[in-house]
């Protein structure tokens, strides 16, 4: 049994369903402990985020101020018109957010000059502010990166792990780029150093902060290498030794490892199917494959399946029975074409 508890109660519920059945697995949503752990910004770079939001909502607030900066893109003939909202509830979507307001930076710059707001175009145009946006956009846009690959329909733990060790790692190389003087991992950073160097203070907080990010990271994901060692033979029981399994399997595994058809079997499936197959013949080892490569590691089917019935079950189709459009929706078998003309 597999159970997946929010961050504020799941610990209570799983202690109490495992006071029934200690057998059960559980764990947090990936997704919503990656968002958490990506909230982290050393203080000079939050006052800088914060002076970008307010310069974003001084000219998304007013529906003047939308319509003029509108005009003032048109005649430049920028790529975009329009900035984003800003919403404190998703903070990744600050990626998006920064990213539009550095590609239209320069019409920003002369929008807020035209608007005699001083204080906020001074503060935009200065250099540490627009190469600490750089920065942030770079490092939003990462962060961004990391949860889309988290997000899918056939996406197992295993590959959530993965994917969350190799952006750890990749915390730890660009943190020794940039002490080495190497922006080359920021795009929009090294873009905006062409013609600068980079500020010593700025710099130290660049260094720090993928420092930062990874304690994070390693708070919220502490048991992250030990699984990776408890689930080595799943992902190749062939290049796996029979230390690394625990006793109650080692006997089944060595059968495994020496079946020649399984091996070539392995190469041509994908992991989930080769542990349905050998579940009869080697029943303790697969059974124990199969129950954490058919865990849940996010919510994002249950909130794939929330916006589905929120678009199928309008105020205009408020009385509507849904359930056989909503598993049509979610179904992941396609229709036969053939048989609906037929």
């Amino acid at each position: 049994m597999e159970l997946q508890p929010c961050l504020v109660c799941g610990l209570g519920l799983s202690k109490k369903v495992k006071e029934k059945n200690p057998s059960l697995m559980s764990t947090h949503c990936i997704l919503h402990r990656e968002a958490l752990a990506s909230r982290t910004l050393p203080a000079e770079m939050m006052d800088v985020l914060n002076v970008a939001i307010k310069v974003v909502n001084f000219i998304k607030a007013g529906a003047l101020n939308s319509r003029l900066f509108k005009l003032l893109c048109k005649d430049m003939e920028s790529e975009h018109e329009a900035l984003h909202f800003h919403t404190n509830v998703r903070w990744l979507s600050k990626g998006n957010i920064l990213g539009r307001l550095y590609e239209l930076r320069e019409e920003v710059a002369i929008f807020l000059d035209s608007q005699q707001k001083a204080d906020f175009h001074d503060n935009f145009q200065s250099e540490g502010f627009q190469i600490t946006l750089a920065y942030l956009v770079d490092i939003f846009e990462a962060l961004n990166a990391v949860n889309l690959k988290l997000q899918g329909k056939s996406i197992n733990i295993i590959t959530h792990h993965d994917t969350i060790r190799a952006f750890m790692a990749k915390l730890d190389l660009w943190k020794c780029r940039v002490q080495q003087g190497n922006a080359a991992s920021f795009r929009n950073l090294d873009s905006a150093l062409a013609d600068n160097n980079l500020d010593s203070d700025l710099k130290q907080q660049i260094i720090t902060h993928p420092s930062d990010l990874k304690a994070e990271f390693i708070r919220y994901f502490p048991d992250i290498d030990d699984k990776r060692e408890a689930w080595k033979f799943i992902r190749n029981p062939f290049q796996c030794e029979v230390a690394d399994v625990a006793d109650e399997f080692q006997e089944e595994f060595l059968e495994l490892k020496f079946n020649f058809t399984g091996k070539e079997d392995f190469k041509d499936m994908d992991w989930e199917t080769f542990w349905v197959k050998y579940l009869p013949v080697y029943p303790l080892i697969s059974h124990q494959a199969l129950r954490i490569l058919t865990m849940f590691g996010s919510t994002y089917l249950c909130e794939t399946a929330f916006s589905t019935l929120v678009a199928i079950k309008t105020k205009y189709r408020n009385r509507l029975n849904i359930e056989g459009d909503l598993r049509c929706a979610l179904s992941g078998i396609g229709p036969r074409i053939q048989d609906l003309v037929a």
